[in-house]
């Protein structure tokens, strides 16, 4: 059974290997924070992931600032070399 960390942001075993995404999605929270560490605006996000809303990513954003340590770890398993 997924576990709802909030109406937006999700957390199963079987989706993304229980990363945090947004509702619904296989978008990781991580994969949004990342872009946004890269410099990518909120406008060009939705471009990307034309399904996202802004309450979608505000509620990413909310989410990162309360679990960095989650986020920052996804990112760096993540990580391409």
């Amino acid at each position: 059974m997924p576990l709802a960390t909030d109406a937006r942001i999700q957390k199963s075993p079987e989706v993304m290997g229980g990363e945090a995404c947004i509702r619904q999605t296989r978008i990781t929270v991580w994969i949004l924070v990342g872009y946004r560490k890269l410099g990518v605006d909120d406008a060009r996000l939705v471009e990307f992931y034309p399904s996202l809303t802004r309450r979608d990513l505000d509620a990413a954003w909310e989410y990162f600032q309360e679990h960095p340590a989650e986020i920052e770890d996804a990112i760096r398993r993540n990580e391409i070399n």
